[in-house]
């Protein structure tokens, strides 16, 4: 016995395809399927649209909070970069605490404002506390200790010379998102397991 996906009635059915106990509750659930399949294109049709209305910046702007977010994922057991703030059994564990978003940015050696060629460059970005990062402004040389610390001097020094100045393209920024979204879902379930 089955139940009917209209009526909830118990049923025989007759085939795999059967799901309605009566030609009636058949047109119900008919018309209810291309309902759902009608709001489902809409749904579609509209994030298209919203897509292509979308300026460059824009994408920039969805992309960099994707990028931090990963940051943030990426260092959570770490503490910040530049006062180590959050260091497991650390003198200065208390914060005052930052009521929206938490205590910690994805702080960025390098500006984005002076290097956006490096807004989304993994070595340039790391976990910063915010008193660091927005009030400190950003503490570039305890940074750079700590930096040094982290990825080594040679790859600083790649950073603070690499002066190339790089365009974004959509379908950059595109690739970014997905390629950011991929790995937060790794972290997060490596996170979930173990």
């Amino acid at each position: 016995m089955t139940k009917c996906k209209v009526c909830r009635s118990e049923f025989v059915k007759r085939s795999m395809t059967h799901k309605c106990c009566s030609p009636e509750c058949a047109e119900i659930f008919g018309r209810e399927q291309t309902k759902k399949q009608v709001a489902k294109k809409e749904r579609e049709e509209t994030k298209i649209r919203k897509e292509k209305l979308k300026r460059l910046a824009d994408w920039i702007a969805d992309a960099q909070v994707i990028f931090n977010k990963f940051i943030r994922l990426r260092d959570r057991d770490r503490p910040c970069i530049c006062c180590g703030f959050g260091e497991v059994g650390g003198s200065n564990r208390e914060f005052s605490g930052w009521a929206v978003g938490g205590d910690f940015d994805a702080g960025h050696y390098r500006s984005r404002g002076s290097a956006g060629h490096l807004r989304f460059n993994e070595d340039n970005c790391h976990k910063q506390s915010k008193k660091c990062n927005r009030w400190g402004a950003g503490r570039a040389v305890d940074y750079r200790i700590g930096l040094i610390q982290r990825i080594g001097l040679e790859r600083v020094e790649a950073l603070e010379a690499n002066n190339i100045p790089h365009k974004w393209t959509v379908e950059e920024l595109k690739e970014i998102i997905a390629t950011y979204k991929r790995k937060i879902k790794e972290l997060e379930a490596s996170r979930a397991n173990g």
